[in-house]
């Protein structure tokens, strides 16, 4: 019996080992990873420079208490000030840290302004923000919310795509807009440029914040380093996780200056956010992706993949309804239920995951191989020819 709880549901599979794109059974059967622990291994599996950054860094220093100056730190948080649009970094291990602590800004700004009644977050039904309290009523969905009440009071929705309600729902007590830039678990649903734009009009003119959620879209996955900066628009507050460590357990929120001077000594704290090791691995997974001829490289080969899945699609038009999303965060839609499509694709040692709206999600590690795309879209056809 497993004395895990029974809070996944798990295939019954495992895996002893990875490499770049492939994971590999205790006796040896290889499958093509296309979830990278749900856009987590940017890098894909074993990285080398990945694995002597860990060797070195495990040799001098693990952990340190952040009552003490980190090197480390300051090293990655300026490597990300100087990138983006950031002033300050505060430095969490995972995602759901991340937007929760960005939620606390927000509303500390406010009371650091002496305007205590704007504490609300307005936010898209049914996204995801991650898994503590806070974020499970950020993300508005009836589902992840069941059974953890009393609920948390402080956050508004509005149906995505639905301007009109999203205006009527900004009142004297909102703080913030919060949302994914690319929406994941919610059905890789890409919030367009000129809606981006029109957010940061809105957010200026009612003076509130920007709350851009990029911890699955972001660190060079739409094949910009941050999913918005095509928009060209600056938000207040960007939480990150998932990509920047590359399987590390890493999770940050970037923050403008104006924001940031609420965050005062004692405000928030993270017992293992911002240890040596996390800010060694963030930092050599940063100077990967960052470079504009990796970048370069993500566009190029996930705009072959797309357009190949495209391909696919007008094969196969009564099963596949849409291809979704930007870079190598790819949405495939059908008009079935995607369970069984899932379940044949790892017959056929293809490793997706599902989201909202019958999609299969595709995360690739963003340095695939072309070949390994080929491989991908041969397995679809195979499954796509069974469901004909």
């Amino acid at each position: 019996m497993s004395y895990l709880a029974k809070n996944y549901n798990r295939k019954k599979i495992s895996f002893k080992r990875g490499k770049g794109s492939y994971l590999y059974t205790a006796n040896g059967i290889r499958y093509l990873d296309f979830v990278q622990g749900i856009a987590v291994n940017s890098l894909g599996h074993a990285h080398p420079k990945l694995v002597k950054t860990i060797n070195q860094q495990s040799k001098k220093l693990w952990h340190v208490s952040n009552a003490f100056l980190i090197p480390e730190g300051e090293i990655l948080a300026k490597k990300l000030a100087k990138k983006t649009f950031a002033d300050y970094v505060m430095f969490q291990n995972s995602g759901a840290e991340a937007t929760e602590a960005a939620i606390k800004v927000a509303r500390r700004y406010f009371y650091s302004i002496g305007k205590p009644h704007k504490n609300r977050i307005l936010c898209v039904k049914n996204s995801f923000h991650g898994r503590t309290l806070a974020a499970i009523y950020a993300s508005g969905s009836k589902k992840m919310t069941e059974g953890f009440g009393p609920r948390i009071a402080g956050f508004d929705h509005f149906k995505f795509g639905d301007h009109k309600s999203l205006k009527k729902k900004i009142t004297k007590n909102t703080a913030a807009i919060m949302v994914e830039t690319i929406l994941g678990e919610g059905g890789i649903k890409v919030i367009p440029d000129w809606c981006l734009k029109e957010l940061k009009k809105i957010c200026n003119k009612k003076k509130i914040l920007l709350i851009l959620d990029e911890v699955q879209c972001g660190i060079g996955r739409s094949g910009d380093f941050f999913a918005f900066e095509k928009s060209k628009v600056k938000p207040d507050i960007v939480p990150i996780a998932k990509g920047i460590g590359g399987g590390f357990p890493i999770g940050a929120v970037l923050m403008n200056k104006k924001v940031a001077s609420a965050m005062t000594a004692g405000s928030h704290g993270s017992t293992f956010g911002g240890n040596p090791m996390a800010m060694r691995v963030g930092s050599v997974v940063f100077d990967i992706i960052s470079k504009k001829s990796f970048l370069e490289n993500v566009k190029k080969n996930s705009k072959y993949f797309h357009d190949q899945l495209n391909k696919v699609r007008e094969k196969f038009p009564k099963l596949i309804k849409q291809v979704r999303g930007r870079g190598f965060l790819i949405g495939l839609q059908l008009y079935r239920d995607q369970t069984d499509f899932i379940n044949e694709l790892m017959k056929n040692k293809l490793l997706t995951i599902r989201a909202a709206e019958n999609v299969i999600r595709i995360l690739p590690p963003l340095n695939v191989k072309k070949n390994d795309i080929d491989k991908a879209l041969k397995i679809i056809n195979k499954v796509c020819l069974k469901y004909k």
